[in-house]
């Protein structure tokens, strides 16, 4: 069992998701929490990784870090790899040489992102991009251990760092009309509502692969219309299909049509399903009127 005064590792502190992961374990009372970024460790380089990690021996680990820009990792595969599937394997093994519990956060593009139906942790991984091939192999070095958690999550938002919401607000102050993809379904995912369930996750031995993001469905033209409506901008989306965007702004990854994915694991494992994404975006539309 998590104690209170347990060391906890949390990798990209500074990133949307690790920076509230380190808030909801203070806001719990872990007095503990060592957050890294990558001004205080390369992860990249394997013997000051585990040097680092067996000196704090956390009791867990948050690995939140990875190269997330989809477009440029196609340009750069090799580095890629380094921080996505080695990264992962380094802070592995460091944390089997101290009985330690990982919890490494995925990606829907590990998926093929074929079909409409809504992907099942245990269906075939099939990435079509860099970034998704490199997150895949990411996966099973981590699942080599067994105290291990991996999370596949989806279009993530948060009040730190650069997101597509702040992104769409940013535009919205300049543009009347806006071009949004409509036919790349998936979920939003608010790290806010994320970081307490990978903390609940981290309190338990129930150890495996989970699929988490918040509650619905939604092309990116119907959120983005959803937050201009939160932002109060009088913006027209005119929707566009991912093959007349690429045409329009070629040199891209491919991306999945198809990010749905299937949560019944949380909840036949106890851990509550994350609220709806039109609630979340409420909830974050507040936040961000709170940190002006």
């Amino acid at each position: 069992m998590l104690s209170f005064n347990d060391p906890i590792l949390v990798t990209g502190a500074k990133g949307q998701l690790g920076y509230d992961v380190v808030k909801e374990l203070v806001s719990r009372g872990f007095t503990h929490v060592i957050g890294t970024d990558k001004d205080e460790l390369d992860l990249t380089d394997e013997k000051s990784v585990k040097t680092f990690v067996l000196k704090l021996c956390p009791k867990v680990i948050f690995h939140n870090a990875a190269w997330t820009a989809v477009d440029k990792a196609e340009q750069f595969p090799d580095l890629v790899y380094r921080i996505n599937a080695l990264v992962p394997k380094y802070l592995t093994e460091a944390a089997k040489e101290i009985d330690a519990t990982i919890l490494s956060i995925s990606t829907d593009y590990v998926y093929s992102g074929k079909g409409k139906l809504p992907f099942k942790e245990d269906d075939l991984l099939n990435p079509a991009s860099v970034y998704g091939r490199t997150k895949a192999e990411g996966e099973n070095f981590v699942r080599s251990y067994k105290k291990h958690f991996i999370v596949r999550t989806s279009w993530v938002f948060g009040i730190n760092g650069n997101n597509f919401v702040k992104t769409m607000i940013r535009l919205g102050q300049t543009h009347q009309t806006i071009q949004v993809v409509s036919d790349q379904i998936g979920s939003p995912t608010y790290t806010r509502d994320l970081s307490k369930l990978l903390v609940d996750m981290a309190q338990t031995d129930k150890y495996g692969t989970y699929n988490a993001s918040n509650e619905g469905f939604c092309s990116w033209a119907v959120f983005a219309r959803a937050i201009f409506q939160e932002a109060r901008l009088p913006v027209t989306i005119v929707p566009v299909d991912t093959e007349e965007y690429v045409k329009a702004y070629p040199g891209q990854a491919k991306r999945p049509l198809n990010s749905r994915m299937d949560k019944s694991k949380l909840i036949s494992s106890g851990f509550p399903l994350l609220p709806s994404w039109q609630d979340a975006l409420k909830r974050f539309f507040i936040e961000l009127e709170e940190a002006k």
